[in-house]
């Protein structure tokens, strides 16, 4: 009986490090490699919903969209090693004050499940993400995982990609964004399918998250060299 136990758990170690290791090269593979395909891209075209999509360098981007996504999502995305302890720390006293219980995930989480992973709330999927945000962190440069995220983000319904989502909604090219598009563009980003850039109710976000772009421009300079216009 402890034999056959231990031939398991030996069974069970060589699978998680063969396991691992696949992960470590998948994930070094996609920092030369953009992502093909994301599990929210598959389940549209598997629905037969139109999917549009924008991949660019993030210097062809423009820094614009780049100060407006970190304003409205992480702020301190060039300040931590990809879990925002700080951010951890607000949510969990508002919630203790009786504030509902509000998401702090960064855009190294956002990333590592977008890129890697499937939409849910399970713990496995959790855990996954937690590795795979440690994993990008330490293979990519920051400027890597901004990049990767600006392209496979959904930007409204069916719409992935920050140049793709810039011509559906305002017709022009990322790069040539302005202020406030780039802080409505980046306002929707919680809930793309049901919020809209123009939408009356997200006036004072979009003017939270466009204040914000002054700040953050303000820390990005060693970190993202290229968002300093």
């Amino acid at each position: 009986m402890r034999a056959r136990l231990r031939d398991w758990a030996r069974a069970a170690l060589a699978t998680l490090v063969v396991l691992a290791g696949l992960s470590i090269a998948w994930v070094a593979l996609y920092r030369a490699v953009d992502p093909p395909i994301t599990s929210p891209m598959l389940a549209d075209r598997l629905a037969g919903r139109e999917v549009v999509r924008s991949n660019l360098p993030l210097d062809a981007l423009g820094p614009r969209i780049a100060w407006a996504a970190i304003a409205a999502e992480d702020a301190r995305f060039c300040l931590h090693p990809g879990f925002d302890l700080e951010e951890i720390g607000r949510a969990i006293e508002a919630w203790r004050n009786g504030a509902a219980l509000r998401g702090a995930s960064t855009i190294s989480q956002q990333t590592a499940k977008n890129a890697f992973l499937w939409n849910g709330r399970s713990w496995l999927r959790k855990g996954l993400e937690v590795w795979f945000t440690v994993l990008i962190e330490v293979l990519w440069p920051k400027e890597r995982i901004l990049e990767v995220y600006l392209n496979i983000a959904e930007w409204g319904p069916g719409i992935y990609g920050a140049d793709a989502a810039a011509r559906h909604h305002f017709g022009v090219a990322a790069r040539d964004l302005g202020v406030g598009q780039a802080a409505a563009l980046a306002s929707i980003l919680p809930n793309p399918k049901a919020w809209r850039v123009d939408s009356p109710s997200l006036a004072d976000r979009r003017r939270t998250v466009a204040r914000g772009m002054g700040d953050v421009r303000l820390v990005l300079g060693e970190c993202l060299p290229f968002a300093r216009e």
